[in-house]
């Protein structure tokens, strides 16, 4: 493997992947998987339908590295992202973070976030793809694609939301200390999420 796709499959405490639950739940994705592209599609399909969006369910748990989410079957976007990146990295694929600048609502004046996504290496094309796991409902849907980017959300310039189109082997750290700080899922997004990745 190329050296520059390890830093995409490293453990760490957002992505520990070396917590038995989280092994085990990766085991069992590469058990029934016979390709690497059944593999990424199982797991994504797994964190997308299984692991439900705070807001979807208007739940209060805050959780942010890999095992919680997993034992909670909770959190935001960037905490989904963290789960779909280790439950790969278990198996060898490197993942990565990718985010989007949107709004909150359908207009400028609800205010901004930053919605996380990933990224995936599939080595059998030989290229990046990006997935969102997010969590679909009857208006936003995402899905699997090897061919075009079916993510859960389209930037809308004339909205000042843009996709960053970023890669980053590690977690943002200011993102992921929004996640620490806070204990009300919900308060925090309304209110206390950043609108631009960049300090």
């Amino acid at each position: 493997m190329n050296s520059e796709l390890l830093k995409y499959l490293e453990c760490s405490e957002y992505v520990d992947y070396d917590n038995e639950a989280v092994r085990k739940q990766a085991d069992r994705f590469k058990s029934i998987s016979e390709t690497e592209l059944d593999l990424v599609k199982n797991t994504f399909y797994f964190v997308r339908d299984n692991i439900k969006h705070s807001w979807d369910v208007q739940d209060r748990r805050v959780t942010f590295c890999t095992s919680d989410v997993l034992k909670e079957g909770v959190g935001i976007c960037w905490a989904k992202a963290n789960l779909f990146a280790a439950l790969l990295r278990a198996n060898g694929i490197p993942c990565g973070f990718s985010h989007q600048r949107l709004t909150l609502g359908d207009t400028p004046d609800t205010g901004y976030c930053i919605h996380g996504l990933n990224t995936v290496y599939l080595s059998s094309l030989d290229k990046w793809i990006r997935l969102d796991a997010r969590g679909n409902t009857e208006k936003i849907h995402a899905e699997f694609s090897t061919d075009e980017e079916l993510l859960a959300f389209h930037v809308i310039p004339e909205n000042d939301e843009y996709d960053y189109h970023d890669n980053l082997a590690k977690p943002s750290e200011k993102l992921m200390q929004v996640l620490k700080e806070n204990m009300d899922a919900l308060y925090m997004y309304q209110h206390l999420l950043p609108d631009r990745l960049e300090e």
